[in-house]
């Protein structure tokens, strides 16, 4: 049986090139690079290459670059520390209806503390208003945050045009750029970002590391009390082989962009046209125009079935997808991404994101069409309410 991983909004796996850079510090390079002995020295020196990759990569200096142990992290420390440090100037913050768990329940943790949030809501294809954005923006306003990608149906926001609004009205700028690095093109200065959060396992490094980019002179709080790590700004042992496997991640991601994105573009283009060709009754969710969505992603909604059964029999014909964003799939409620873009209740349910990578070939996004019409044809045959909506029900 064939195995496709078509997941990689999800998590990608750690290139091998990463790992064989990652391995030394394990048993070689061991030391703790807070430590002031010769060990200490040549594992921060590890650490000090890997800043200045990252730093490199999105046009920063390396004394703006935070590790940390992921997105979820940095999206909580960005949020958290600028209310936190700024909010004897107001405690409104703007961000927009379709972010990740990570933005919107940190946002919603801190209502419960006495600060107001406004939720941008997005068109059919998941973009903000910019003029909406503009009119939200008080005397009280000191945050906006905004995805720079969707993790599930790939918009890719204005985020520069964005910066220049909040920066015109003396607001600070976060951006998740979770799903972005690697795949879009990020400058912290030309794009007036403040403030921006990443995780190695989305760009072909480790998991559990991650990155806050903090412009210099901004005030923050910190995230975590302890230790003095982090230039005294997060507390916790640093996780020499992680940050070096970022760093690495981060520098061939960017190098290989323009060449990665090529070839995952084609792949996706000539799969998302197959399967609208091939079968009916369905949702293309997010933005129409190709170039204003991540290349990776193609998230389709199957009308009249459950999108749990067609990724249960995909995963069974060696085929893995996402039904949703993998940080909610616990959750038998339909995704609030879907519901904010104007997908029915009843068609979300049926929703699959295939996100491909930069080894998935075209024969395997052909067999992945071939077996997704046999399967969503399979489960029709099932449906009672397909077959109503069809008038194949003679007992209607």
């Amino acid at each position: 049986m064939k195995s496709i991983y078509l997941d990689n909004s999800a998590t990608t796996y750690t290139d091998p090139e990463v790992l064989k850079e990652m391995l030394p510090y394990f048993t070689e390079v061991f030391g703790n690079a807070s430590s002031q002995h010769a060990f200490g020295r040549e594992a921060l020196k590890a650490v000090d290459k890997a800043r200045q990759q990252v730093a490199k990569a999105i046009g920063c200096n390396p004394n703006e670059v935070y590790f940390t142990s992921g997105g979820t992290e940095s999206d909580n420390w960005a949020i958290k520390g600028i209310a936190l440090a700024h909010q004897n100037k107001g405690k409104h913050i703007i961000t927009s209806c379709i972010e990740h768990p990570a933005v919107i329940k940190t946002c919603k943790a801190l209502e419960k503390q006495g600060f107001e949030v406004t939720y941008l809501k997005v068109d059919n294809e998941g973009f903000i208003s910019l003029d909406e954005l503009e009119k939200s923006i008080r005397e009280d306003t000191i945050l906006i945050s905004i995805m720079t990608a969707n993790n599930e149906v790939g918009t890719i926001e204005p985020i520069r045009k964005i910066g220049e609004i909040a920066h015109k009205h003396r607001v600070i700028f976060h951006t998740d750029a979770v799903q972005a690095i690697g795949n879009v093109p990020i400058n912290v200065s030309e794009d007036n970002i403040d403030l921006l959060s990443m995780s190695g396992h989305k760009f072909y490094g480790p998991k559990g590391v991650g990155v806050l980019y903090k412009r210099n002179g901004l005030k923050i709080g910190r995230f975590m009390d302890g230790g003095e790590q982090e230039r005294n700004m997060r507390a916790s042992t640093i996780n020499t082989p992680a940050i070096v496997g970022l760093g690495k991640a981060i520098e061939s991601a960017v190098e290989n962009m323009d060449k990665n994105n090529a070839h995952v573009r084609e792949v996706r283009d000539w799969f998302v046209k197959e399967v609208q060709s091939r079968i009916s009754d369905i949702y293309f969710n997010g933005p129409k125009d190709m170039d204003k969505r991540l290349p990776s992603n193609a998230n389709f909604s199957f009308e009249f079935i459950e999108g749990e059964s067609i990724l249960m029999l995909l995963d069974m014909a060696g085929i893995a997808v996402s039904s949703g964003s993998a940080c909610s799939s616990g959750s038998l409620e339909p995704s609030y991404v879907l519901l904010s873009i104007g997908v029915p209740i009843e068609v979300a349910h049926g929703t699959i994101r295939f996100s491909f990578g930069k080894n998935n070939t075209m024969e395997e996004a052909q067999y992945t069409v071939d077996k997704l019409v046999e399967t969503v044809n399979r489960l029709r045959e099932m449906s009672p309410l397909f077959k109503q909506v069809k008038g194949e029900d003679k007992y209607v």
